[in-house]
């Protein structure tokens, strides 16, 4: 009987020992982060494949806004910040563990619109962007507007200004070209995760509900990444770049203005004002702040990974959702550098 017991209990024993065993073997490892809804979409799709290729690994990432974002990466509430706005040199000296910032992607930031008969490719000079958003031309018909299109019939319809209403990377983005190309602008509304815009805007939450708001009110105007106003059908103007050219907001132009970038240390890679002949005028970088240390030397690692494949197979899936991938020896040297920092 007694031997009959012991058996019992060598054999509960050895059956807890492989179930706690698989489940090991088995468990999820899950990163959070949280960040820019710019480049959503095609992270989105970067971690449900890399989960395929990985079971193991899985990523939660709340698309709140760059601002959003880059305090929670502060505040240690993520393990990696998503964000179109870089880091400031205060808020890097705010983070003990070190920061690595790793530029993942770019796109144009168009700026699109509601009009009747949704005229394609109706072209903005940088004075006409400037005064729609400063909101000194408050009608589409407005001189400014209307004598770069004099085969487009614009309405007198006044125009809404619809735009981020929390910290956005693609504000950044977007005030950052009218600053620099502005001086009313830069002396104004200046750039910035969030400015003081004009009275008379409208504000939506993401680049979703800045497209939807577009999308739903006849004589707005608003600016979001490429990829959602292509989602939504809507029409994107030609703007003029710096060699007065009237340029679409297309994978070639945007391309064209990541050409020749020099990578700075610290990887703070910025394109206000892109001079190429070609070049869209307004392309943003989008990037991971990862901390230079973590507790755990398996996510570590699997960070490590989940940023290859971002930088190399990754960067397959950018055009179809509207995105420029980087230029491959970008991505090389951007990758070797996380590689070796990210511990």
């Amino acid at each position: 009987m007694r031997f009959s017991n012991r058996l019992v209990i060598l054999a509960t024993v050895a059956l807890l020992l492989l179930w706690h065993g698989d489940s090991r073997a088995q468990s999820v490892l899950t990163f959070q982060g949280s960040g820019a809804t710019f480049p959503y979409p095609l992270y989105q799709r970067w971690f449900i494949e890399f989960n395929k290729l990985n079971p193991q690994i899985r990523v939660n990432y709340s698309p709140e806004g760059s601002g959003q974002g880059i305090n929670a990466f502060l505040d240690h509430m993520v393990d990696v910040g998503m964000s179109d706005a870089p880091l400031t040199d205060g808020q890097i000296e705010r983070v003990k563990r070190g920061v690595q910032a790793v530029p993942m992607t770019a796109g144009n930031i168009v700026v699109t619109y509601n009009l009747p008969g949704s005229p394609p490719n109706l072209r903005l000079s940088r004075e006409a962007v400037v005064a729609i958003f400063l909101r000194k031309a408050t009608k589409w018909n407005d001189p400014v507007i209307q004598r770069q299109n004099r085969d487009v019939r614009l309405p007198e319809q006044p125009i809404t200004v619809v735009r981020r209403a929390s910290g956005s990377g693609t504000t950044y983005a977007f005030t950052r070209h009218l600053s620099a190309i502005s001086k009313p602008w830069n002396d104004g509304p200046g750039f910035g995760k969030t400015v003081v815009w004009p009275t008379g805007t409208i504000g939506a939450r993401g680049n979703q509900g800045v497209t939807a708001l577009v999308e739903t009110t006849p004589g707005a105007v608003g600016y979001v990444e490429y990829g959602f106003a292509r989602g939504a059908g809507l029409p994107m103007a030609r703007l003029e770049n710096k060699r007065g050219r009237y340029i679409a907001p297309t994978e070639k132009s945007g391309q064209e203005a990541l050409l020749g970038v020099t990578l700075p240390p610290e990887m703070n890679l910025w394109l206000p004002d892109p001079d190429r002949e070609e070049a869209y005028p307004i392309v943003a970088y989008s990037w991971w702040f990862c901390y230079k240390e973590y507790k755990d030397p398996d996510k570590a690692e699997a960070l490590r990974e989940l940023i290859k494949y971002g930088l190399t197979e990754g960067q397959n899936f950018a055009p179809e959702l509207g995105y420029l991938p980087l230029p491959e020896k970008l991505a090389k040297k951007i990758l070797s550098v996380s590689l070796k920092h990210i511990r």
